[in-house]
């Protein structure tokens, strides 16, 4: 491509055609100028600009395509190297002696069974789907990060895994047969589906804002995953099996499915790389691409649906493989900054999907050398690519720069209120929760009446009234305690980081509580209600503070701490995953209701600990309403007025995660309250804490008492986890919400 004229390309915007660093990192050096940093700013990180005549990107030989095709050909030796480690593992016994004895002639038994009928029944689908499954995501993501000039771009983060995940599980519930080809259209649909809402919320140009980004494809892989998991609870036959493979598995009945997706992964592969010459191109910017003819509608549309196309395959073949799409690409652009010729999308999108089939068979033949194939066999290879995928989430947001708070949308911006209006908000909200609470006791699969309710309480009620109310008080008290606990932690949480979209399930808080609480259920099942209270506490301050520690750099930016807290909750999702599958097989089924937001089986003393946490936390933040106010407003106001901003931004956080962390002992993991209760409360009564702590609280019990009611009525005697219910309900809200603010 010849050099474009030095005006074009000082304007236009760094985008994936090169090495991108996160938005709002800073600019680059511009051309003829040494390079620049701005005051505040992270280091440069790898893959962004190197200057010319520096290290080995200066030398000719790397400049031209034969480094592309030595970095090529490099990563096939690797790929075969690894595949030849990992035909080696399995629970056969066959052994590395046994396949040289085979390949040099011999057929001999292992076990009775044929060495080559291990190898061709087993052993070669498993790596060969590896190979297309990872090559699909790497090439997928590369694409994705090109055209969306996000560096945590990927099938993932834009929710297109969990679309195409929650189109076959609809296929699955409803005991649909299809062939493989009619699979691979219901998940491409789903995927693409998901993908165009996500950049749809993101903004409608490219370089949206990182934050911005993954709060979207965030909430709306939550809203996807709930709805996924509400049918895998309502058509347990018909779905057995599907939760493991949900988190990405490469067990294979043959090597039919690994070859009839080959053909399509050529065919889009080559549709990219036709799409290469654009991609470069655009990589200079919409107007300098617009002033060459490149079509930039049409190349973005077509180069979203190779990576949506390529995403639906990988799904197809294997389930959810998560974050190879991200990790892939990224590392990709690092090898850029020293290979100048990696920047071309020719050699981009082959080398991240070489780099993707090598990540993947790395992570299966890493955990089955690990555990060992008898241990590994239930432990799907998404898991080890998750906490990848995790850790590089929180890499990437270690070089992001602030970019300020998130102005607030509509409704929720600071007005003068009477304290009438506040006092008339405030019964309201009480009756209402009262008439909930009420219906929660009469609603199930006996419906009971109010006259029940009085004899209950003078010990007089028959068997099964007396019955069904024992059950569901504790439900009750459970449901609207632990709603406003999650309530009171999110209106901190969001006053703290300047941001009404964070919220403590996104911040990794209740993810990190729900790891302590199945250590203790899987691993210590006779622990007991007490350890398993201390465990959850815990494990959600631990994964607070380690998300406090690495934001804290240059003080603690808000959206670099929401980053870092929605990568370590991917992280430990993913290590709950691995826990529940290792764990008896006959007890996944209640550990994940558990884990998808229940309060089945509660009793009062489950309910106790919340009420504690509330009876010192409310007041002990009720009386820094003044400095929660301050804080709210931007970092240098709560300075000037003699606030002491770090020590107690990281007191009433920690408040918050043990706020969160009780939460999850009472109802299990339940995400959006936090959000939804505060803004909500915002919204109705102002943006002063005095006011929105205890409606916040009202609305939190209110929400979560609801769900409750109704996941437990609407398909009576079957019940819905109350978690699934909010985030269906939540999900659409933070849509909205993110739709009408500004990140």
């Amino acid at each position: 491509m010849s050099p474009q004229p030095r005006a074009a390309t000082e304007r236009a915007p760094r985008t994936g055609s090169e090495p991108t660093p996160l938005p709002g990192t800073g600019p680059g050096p511009q051309a003829g100028a040494g390079p620049r940093r701005q005051p505040g700013a992270g280091p440069t990180p790898p893959g962004s600009e190197p200057r010319p005549g520096s290290g080995a990107a200066s030398g000719p030989g790397l400049r031209g395509g034969a480094a592309g095709a030595a970095v090529v050909a490099l990563l096939i030796v690797a790929i075969l190297a690894v595949g030849a480690w990992h035909l080696t593992q399995g629970t056969s016994g066959a052994g590395v002696a046994d396949l040289i004895r085979y390949l040099g002639g011999a057929r001999e038994d292992v076990g009775g069974v044929p060495i080559g009928d291990v190898l061709a029944g087993s052993r070669l689908p498993r790596l060969s789907a590896g190979v297309a499954v990872g090559f699909a995501l790497g090439a997928a993501g590369a694409l994705l990060q090109s055209v969306t000039r996000n560096a945590l771009a990927s099938p993932d983060t834009l929710a297109v895994t969990a679309g195409s995940y929650f189109a076959l599980t609809c296929v699955a519930a409803f005991g649909l047969a299809v062939p493989l080809w009619a699979s691979g259209l219901v998940a491409f649909a789903g995927g693409l589906l998901a993908a165009a809402v996500v950049l749809a919320l993101a903004g409608r140009s490219a370089g949206a804002g990182t934050t911005r980004l993954i709060l979207a494809g965030s909430a709306l892989a939550m809203a996807l995953d709930a709805a996924t998991g509400m049918l895998l609870i309502l058509f347990k036959q018909n779905t057995t099996g599907l939760f493991a493979w949900g988190s990405g598995s490469l067990a294979q009945l043959n090597i039919d499915a690994s070859l009839r997706v080959m053909p399509l992964l050529v065919v889009v592969l080559l549709a990219a790389l036709l799409l290469s010459r654009r991609l470069d191109v655009l990589g200079l910017g919409d107007d300098a691409a617009s002033s060459l003819g490149v079509p930039i509608r049409s190349t973005r549309v077509v180069a979203v649906l190779c990576s949506v196309l390529l995403t639906a395959a990988a799904v197809t073949v294997a389930g959810p493989i998560g974050f190879v799409g991200l990790g892939a690409p990224v590392v990709t652009r690092m090898l850029a900054a020293r290979i100048r010729v990696l920047r071309r999308h020719a050699f981009l999108v082959a080398v991240s999907g070489l780099l993707g089939a090598l990540l993947v068979l790395l992570a299966d033949a890493g955990l089955r050398g690990l555990l060992g194939a008898e241990g590994a066999a239930s432990i799907p290879t998404g898991v080890p690519t998750a906490l990848l995928g995790g850790a590089l989430i929180v890499v990437l947001a270690l070089r992001l720069r602030d970019s300020g708070p998130v102005r607030r949308p509509p409704g929720a911006r600071n007005r003068p209120r009477l304290r009438r209006r506040f006092a008339t908000v405030l019964v309201v909200v009480v009756l209402v929760l009262a008439a909930a609470m009420l219906l929660g006791l009469l609603a199930g699969s006996l419906w009971l009446r109010t006259g029940d309710l009085g004899i209950w309480l003078q010990g007089t009620a028959p068997e099964l009234v007396a019955r069904a109310l024992d059950e569901r008080a504790p439900r009750v008290a459970a449901a609207v305690l632990a709603g406003a606990a999650l309530g009171l932690s999110g209106c901190v949480v969001q006053s703290t980081v300047r941001n009404p979209l964070a919220e403590p399930g996104l911040l990794g808080i209740t993810a990190g509580a729900g790891v302590g609480a199945v250590i203790v259920v899987t691993l210590i099942p006779g622990g007991g209600r007490p350890l398993l209270i201390a465990m959850a506490i815990l494990t959600g301050l631990a994964t607070f503070a380690a998300i406090a520690v690495l934001a804290w750099r240059g003080g603690l930016l808000p959206d670099r701490f929401v980053l870092i807290g929605i990568g370590f909750g991917y992280a430990l999702s993913a290590v709950s995953t691995f826990l529940l599958l290792r764990a008896d097989p006959w007890q996944t089924p209640r550990i994940f209701t558990w884990l998808s937001g229940t309060t089945y089986g509660r009793e009062f003393p489950d309910v106790a600990w919340v009420a504690l946490a509330l009876l010192l936390a409310a007041p002990l933040l009720w009386s820094l309403c003044r400095h929660l106010d301050l804080l709210a407003v931007d970092e240098d106001t709560p300075r000037i007025l003699g606030v002491r901003l770090e020590r107690t931004r990281l007191g009433v956080l920690c408040v918050a995660a043990v706020l969160a962390a009780v939460s999850v002992v009472a109802i299990g993991v339940v995400g959006f309250v936090g959000l939804m209760a505060p803004h909500l409360a915002r919204a109705i009564v102002g943006a002063r804490h005095g006011r929105i702590i205890p409606v916040s609280m009202l609305l939190g019990g209110l929400l979560v008492c609801v769900a409750d009611t109704l996941g437990r009525s609407l398909i009576a005697p079957a019940q819905l986890p109350a978690g699934l219910m909010i985030a269906l309900v939540g999900a659409p809200y933070f849509v909205w919400l993110l739709r009408r603010s500004r990140v």
